[in-house]
Parts: C-alpha cells; structure tokens; sequence
C-alpha cells in the first residue's frame, strides 16, 4: 500500500522577509531571484548561449575543410568529405536504381501533351528509389541537343506552370521555353507543394503541417529529407541524361525557390553537373533557424554556409541570381526577403574559398532584387553550358492536349511515394539497428551458444560493456548532441523554500556555461545525522513542469513521489528541465539542430553540473545517485542517465516506447506525427538508437521501467516488445536482477510501488 503522503498535511512554506533571501543551505550563497523568474532565466540563459554557439560556428568551419590548393584536381579531391558529408546530412544517402525514363499516358491524357514547330512535351517518370519515381515532363527540342538541364520548380509550382502550359506560378514561364527553343533538353520534376496537408483521416490530425513539413518529420528521424528526396530525383535525372547522351554535351541544373535550395545541392554533390543557375535562396545562413521547419538540416551550419556549399560546385560554373522571394508564414518558421548585404556577403566569402573559379552573381542595379530567370541570369547560365548567345523566345505558344489531366492527383501520388519510402525505412530499422550496434559488439548473440543442459548459456559483462562505450559517446555526440565548452564552476545559490516535520526543501542554482544555469530543489530528510551519506533520488517532471511539481501533495500524476521518497530518508533532487513554455523551448531545439545539437545538449550539461555538485555534498554518497522520471522525465531516463554514468540506476515512467513508430509512423493516431511535437524528430535516431538501445547503454547498472495500462503514449504490445529487448540482453549477460518492469493498473503517472521497492534494493535503502 503506498503511504499517506504528508506534504498536503503540514507543509510550512519557509517565506523570507520581505527583500531578505530565505535561509540558504550551509556552504551555498544566498539565492535572491524570485522563484517565478527562474524558469523564465534559465530558458532566456539557453536561448543566449545558442545565439552565441551559433554566431560563432562561421569562425570555426575551418575545422572540417582541409583544401589541398596545389591544383584543381587535388582541391576536388580534398573536398571529398565534406561533399560526402553534405549528401548524408541532406539525407541523400540511398543508391539510386538504374537509370530509366519513361514516356505514359492514354487516350485522356496522351505522352505527348503539346508540341511546337521547336520543341515536343512529353509527361515522364522516372526510377530514383525503391517505391519512388521522379514525374514531371519532357521537353525535346526538335533539332540539335546544345545542352540538357533539369529545371526545379518552386515548391509547388508544377511543370506545366514552368513551362506556360498552365496559368500561376511564381517563376517567369518564359525561361524553359526559351532553353529549349535553344536546344537545350529539359526535365520538369514535380516537386513537393508547401500547401496545407489534409491526411483525409479524421483520426489523424496534422499540428497544421504542410505536404513538405509532413515528409520532413518522419524522415529526419531516419536520416533522410524531403531536400533529399528532391536531390535524389534530379539526380536521377542526371543518370539518364549520362546514360544516353552519345555525342557528349554539358548538363545543368537550375531552379528557383525551394527548387533554387535543390539544385544548389544537387550540383554540390554531383561534379557531373556542369553548371547551376540558383534563383531565389543564395544567402547568409546564420539564421536558417527561422526559415521554414522542411528546411531544418542537421548540422549544417557547423561545417557549411551556403558559401562552403558553393566552393564544391567551383570551380564549375555558378550562377547566383539576387531574385525576389514569395512570401511564406506560418511554417514554422518564414521566407522574407533577402537581404542585399546578406547575400552579397556571402557570394563575397564563396569567392575567398578556392581559388579556383568564383561564382557569378546577378542583381539589379544598386543592390536590387531582378528575375526570376533574368535575361542576364539566364544567357550567363547558357553560356557556361556552351551556348555561345541565347536567341529570344518564338511568340508560338503550347497547348496542353491532355483533357483529364489532374496536377493535384499527379503531386499527391509522388507525396505518398515519398512517405511510403520513409516507412519502409521505419518497418526495416529494428534490424538495422540490431546489426548497427547489438550484434557489433557481441556477434555471439546473433547464434546463441548452449551448454549440455541446453540452457543458454550467459556471457560474462565485461566484454559488452567495453564495447558499448563507443556507442554511448555516438550516442552523446552524434544522437543528442554535445556542446564543446568547459562547464563553470558550479557557485551554488539556495535558499529553504518548503518543509514538513519530515523534510526541508531548497531551491538551488548552478552555473553550467556563461548565460545557462541549472535549477532544481534540493530535499534533505531531517533526520540525516552527522556524518552520514545518503542516496539521491533525482526526481524528473515532465513536460511543462517545475520541480515543485514533484512536491504536489498527491494532486497531480507525480503523486508527490519526490516527497514520499524523501520521508522514507532518501535525498531528492528534482531538476528542472527545458521542455517548458511550449513552443519556445522547441525553438531552442531548433536552433541547437543548426550546430548538430538538440535540446537533451543543454540538459546533459545541467544534469552533469548538477551531479558533480550532489557528489560534491557531505552527506551524499556519490555512488548511489538514482534516477526516476515521468512522460518527458522518462524520456529523460533513457537518454541523461544512458550517458552520464555517475547516475547509478535509472527508471523510465510513462515514456518508454517503440521511440521509432512513436515519432514517425503515419498510420497511428497517437504518433507524434499527428500532435505538436515538431521537435520530436532527432537525426537518424530511427536507425541508430530506439529505446532498448538506449537502455543497453545502462548495462551494467540497474533499469526499470513503470507502465500504467491506460497510458496513451502508447501500448502495452510495444512497451513489453521494446523492454523484451532490454530484459533479454540483461539476461544473457547474467544480470537479470538488475532490471525490472512494472504494469498497473492506471494512467500517465507516477504508481510508486515497485519503482520504489526498486530503489530500496538497488540503492541499499534503508
């Protein structure tokens, strides 16, 4: 039966005079901010030292560039990686099927949908990846081949706008037809609209996603992008282009908008394109964090501006068109205009880079946006694909002979292409992760090896746990994140906030880097003696708590576990975390994203400031620290304590999961998919660590996990199938005792029963 809690009963708030600090713990300075700043402080904290992080990443890119200026072949070459690079990080990492192209339709909808005297229009598709087709349209020239170019439309735009057969678009029509009345083979592909996306599911609601937010979600967590996608698709284009081309002629690539960001990094990725005309995105990139969430990229701002993607197209041609931009709000995160000095900054910076080649840029006269697809832009385009003048356009206009032609049916089937291929890639990853890490470290686990009695036989630890340090430092800075700065000294300010006849609680802030603190409360039993040295129970809230929540009276989900534990003579500690104020601290993530961090960055430093500061304290005893968290807290549980090894043992309540399906599957209801968690999807984290991956990175400490049957966060199935893993590993390396999971009969709570008997045993308490 779980004790009366106490805390409702005789709490006595321990208020300081008026502008006195209340009594601050022995050995600490007096705390003397009010109590409803501290959340607000340390958010404010955060959000400063990653706008410092941030300015100074141009500074330090040098560090992953190693140019071998000697010749242009050996710059190519020295260039490998971080072109290599850029491919991974824009999710462009799936070989391509072989080059194909095919022309379709049927008596509604012929392949040939219009032609002139100049040029014919055929609608194509393509091959790219497995389940997944480029479409758009063919354009052929009737006469000599001068060049072959895919041409990126805007999001959204489609081909038959680019190319006038259609009314809109945000691109001047008049550019693809006047490339191919001058030889030049296009390809069209539909790219992915930004229009609002309507799953046709009541049971799926979409947080107010767009068609391009909704393909980024899922695959960020499986180290791909709808950028990727896109890249992918051209460069499909490109193979077939290759492929044919008997009597050698060159290849570009242009676009504007979203097509003008594809085609940048097409080419940069690509040397067998030959030009790039980019319209429309060219700029400084420091504040990519504010342009809409589909153009968020793992690191990119730590090794690449857009100045460092354009040196691997140098010294191929460039060209660099200051366009005017549309307009785009409300998509987590906005288009403006761009700045002239902005811009031309960085095609400054791109010239300094190499010294081979320099990009041109076009503008208007004194700084002024010109274009789309100006006269200028576009003759300085084709003559750097070998087109020595650029006749004007014929005034003989195309008809589209289609009569059921749907562009919207065309776009939603190339949509779902996309999506069916990060699900295939989600219904795969169990496996991939297996092989990534479990059966890389112990490959006798792939067979199993049995003694006479056919029992299987256990492994001795030490070998897995050797192994799995490799994986918990790729865990810390390539999953989550880590921050390269020196934590401060930890300069404790407290002061007494709470107690009961059986507790004291303080409030407690440390330092950790120059603008972040940590905070948390501190609870001390009364009855420590001196001398003495307790265990610590680090009690974790979950999202939009404080740490007095855990101190709630039993009113609450955390059913005043913090203070519970404390009356039965454990220390706690509830830290506050930085999943508070909604949208704001999803802000902060996605700032940290641009420098190959993440919210659980800021929080693994507080937490590692905050135990070197409990270890620190006389009655604590440092090997016995423990860690207990609810909803986000337990997510927390399998993330802080997995990494910072001085926490002893760890319980998961109310999070544990099939983390993978949880952020990315698009069939259930309750995936973060269909809530507002845009902040859910963590880079490649689908392929690399799930929960049970993550709790093998406790072995060979103790870990539980506490499921309340009626929990909406998930289900029973994937809970017990994701901790079967867990258990199963403990099991084979002789540790079985050391891990526990406990269902009852409740909802998204703390329950306190077998969690607590947990912490008896393992933290040897009482």
């Amino acid at each position: 039966m779980k004790p009366i809690p106490l805390f409702g009963v005789s709490l006595l708030l321990a208020l300081p005079a008026p502008g006195q600090p209340a009594d601050p713990l022995p050995g600490t300075a007096p705390l003397t901010w009010a109590e409803m700043d501290l959340s607000t402080r340390l958010m404010d904290g955060a959000h400063a030292f990653i706008d410092r992080k941030i300015s100074e990443s141009p500074g330090q890119r040098t560090r992953f560039w190693h140019r071998d200026s000697s010749s242009a072949a050996a710059d190519a070459k020295s260039v490998e990686p971080n072109r290599e690079h850029l491919r991974i990080i824009i999710g462009a990492v799936d070989p391509r099927l072989p080059a194909g192209m095919e022309r379709f339709g049927d008596d509604a909808n012929p392949a040939l949908v219009a032609e002139t005297s100049r040029y014919r229009v055929f609608q194509v598709r393509w091959p790219v990846l497995e389940g997944l087709f480029g479409t758009g349209l063919l354009v052929q020239p009737t006469g000599v081949v001068t060049a072959r170019v895919v041409i990126v439309p805007d999001a959204g735009e489609t081909p038959e706008q680019l190319l006038g057969l259609a009314s809109g678009g945000a691109s001047a029509a008049g550019a693809a037809t006047r490339l191919v009345e001058n030889g030049v083979e296009l390809i069209v592909p539909v790219t992915i609209s930004r229009e609002k996306f309507n799953p046709g599911d009541p049971a799926l609601r979409t947080s107010d996603q767009t068609h391009r937010e909704w393909i980024y979600r899922q695959a960020f967590h499986m180290d791909r992008h709808v950028i990727g996608y896109e890249v992918q698709t051209v460069l499909a284009a490109i193979d077939w282009f290759r492929k044919r081309d008997g009597s050698p002629v060159k290849i570009g690539v242009c676009g504007y908008g979203e097509g003008a960001l594809v085609a940048f990094h097409a080419a940069a990725i690509d040397p067998r394109i030959d030009a790039a005309l980019v319209s429309g995105y060219f700029n400084g990139r420091e504040n990519t964090w504010r342009e809409p969430i589909y153009r968020n990229v793992w690191a990119r701002l730590r090794e690449f501006g857009d100045a460092e993607v354009a040196s691997l197209i140098l010294p191929r041609a460039l060209v660099i068109e200051h366009s005017p931009v549309a307009a785009v709000t409300g998509h987590k995160g906005e288009i403006q205009p761009l700045a002239w000095e902005s811009v031309r900054g960085e095609v400054q910076k791109a010239a300094t880079l190499t010294k081979f080649g320099r990009p041109t840029f076009v503008h208007g006269a004194a700084g002024k946006t010109i274009g789309p697809y100006s006269n200028e832009a576009l003759t300085g385009f084709a003559r750097e694909l070998g087109i020595g003048s650029l006749r004007p356009a014929a005034s003989e206009k195309p008809a589209d002979r289609r009569t059921a032609f749907d562009a919207a049916a065309r776009h939603q089937q190339v949509f779902r292409q996309m999506e069916e291929h990060v699900q295939m890639l989600l219904r795969r990853a169990d496996s991939v992760r297996e092989q990534a890490f479990l059966l890389k470290v112990m490959p006798e686990f792939a067979g199993g090896r049995w003694t006479t009695d056919k029992r299987l036989q256990t492994h001795p630890p030490e070998k897995f746990i050797e192994g799995a340090k490799a994986y918990r430092r790729r865990f810390w800075e390539e999953a989550m994140g880590r921050f390269d700065e020196p934590l401060l000294p930890c300069n404790a300010r407290t002061r007494k906030v709470a107690e009961t006849n059986a507790w004291s609680a303080y409030d407690v802030v440390l330092d950790v880097y120059p603008e972040l603190i940590a905070w948390g409360v501190l609870v001390l039993p009364k009855d420590l003696k001196p001398g003495e040295r307790r265990p610590v129970v680090v009690c974790q809230h979950g999202r939009n708590g404080v740490p007095r929540d855990t101190l709630d009276g039993d009113k609450t989900a955390y059913n005043n576990f913090a203070g519970v534990l404390a009356e039965r003579g454990f220390i706690t500690f509830a830290p506050h975390n930085l999943y508070r104020g909604e949208d704001r601290y999803r802000w902060l993530d996605r700032k940290a994203n641009a420098i190959g961090t993440t919210l659980f960055s800021f929080i693994i430093a507080q937490h590692d400031q905050i135990l070197r500061w409990l270890d620190a304290l006389p009655f604590v005893d440092g090997s016995r620290i423990a860690f207990y968290g609810l909803s986000y807290g337990g997510e927390t549980a399998v993330r802080v304590p997995t990494i910072l090894e001085k926490y002893c043992l760890s319980i998961c309540s109310g999070d544990f999961n099939q983390w993978t399906r949880k952020v990315a599957a698009t069939d259930l209801p309750f995936s973060f998919m269909t809530t507002i968690e845009w902040e859910m999807p963590y880079w490649n984290l689908g392929h690399t660590f799930d929960y049970a991956e993550m709790a093998y990175l406790m072995v060979p400490r103790p870990f539980m996990v506490e499921r309340g049957h009626l929990d909406r966060v998930g289900r029973d199935p994937w809970v017990a199938h994701e901790y079967a893993k867990v258990r199963w590993l403990y099991a084979q390396l002789g540790l079985a005792d050391r891990t526990e999971i406990e269902f009852f009969q409740g909802g998204h709570s703390i329950n306190g029963e077998g969690t607590f008997a947990f912490l008896a045993k393992h933290l040897n308490w009482p």
